[in-house]
């Protein structure tokens, strides 16, 4: 595995490392050993796959709050979508700052979002399919949110989502008070 810094401090896009011949290739999605010489978490206690069914639903900006604080890694397995993230750390150089890139079918790109990031995809095309490791359990008493339009972050989109939750379009303007950023301090 190839691991490539993002803009955001922690944060990486991930290339396989493909062995291959006139067969096809061989890569590994994921090497514990690999991940922890690279210094990035190594344990994953879920493993969630998601299917998407209409191009131009956002999913998230969902993240959890100390101490159930989840790292993730996302890959698509079908289709295309824009993977998004968003530093909540509020002592990082980086906080409230996004990045985002296109991981699909074909360039097999995986994106490693460290604790204290809100994530987000948006999909690019119909039946879209993704998987992603989880470091922690689902907390629903510590599940947060940013709307996907919250004007303190002017996050750029690829395109104006079309299909939102209910759940996502729910929460106020941001407030890090409210959206307890300060657990995320030191992550």
């Amino acid at each position: 595995m190839l691991f490539h810094p993002t803009p955001l401090a922690g944060a990486y896009t991930i290339d396989l490392e493909k062995r291959g011949d006139d067969r096809g290739f061989f890569a590994r999605f994921f090497c514990e050993k690999e991940f922890a010489q690279a210094g990035r978490i190594s344990h994953f206690v879920q493993v969630n796959n998601s299917l998407t069914a209409k191009k131009g639903t956002l999913r998230g900006l969902h993240y959890q709050l100390v101490p159930a604080a989840e790292t993730k890694v996302v890959r698509c397995l079908r289709g295309g979508l824009y993977d998004l993230i968003l530093d909540l750390r509020p002592d990082s150089a980086t906080y409230g700052q996004s990045f985002g890139a296109e991981l699909n079918e074909d360039n097999r790109l995986m994106m490693y979002v460290p604790r204290g990031f809100a994530h987000a995809f948006l999909t690019l095309q119909d039946d879209t399919e993704a998987l992603y490791l989880v470091s922690d359990y689902y907390a629903p008493d510590l599940e947060r949110r940013i709307r996907y339009n919250d004007p303190k972050f002017s996050i750029a989109w690829p395109m104006e989502p079309q299909e939102i939750s209910a759940k996502d379009l729910q929460w106020p303007d941001f407030d890090p008070a409210f959206h307890g950023v300060e657990t995320l301090r030191g992550l």
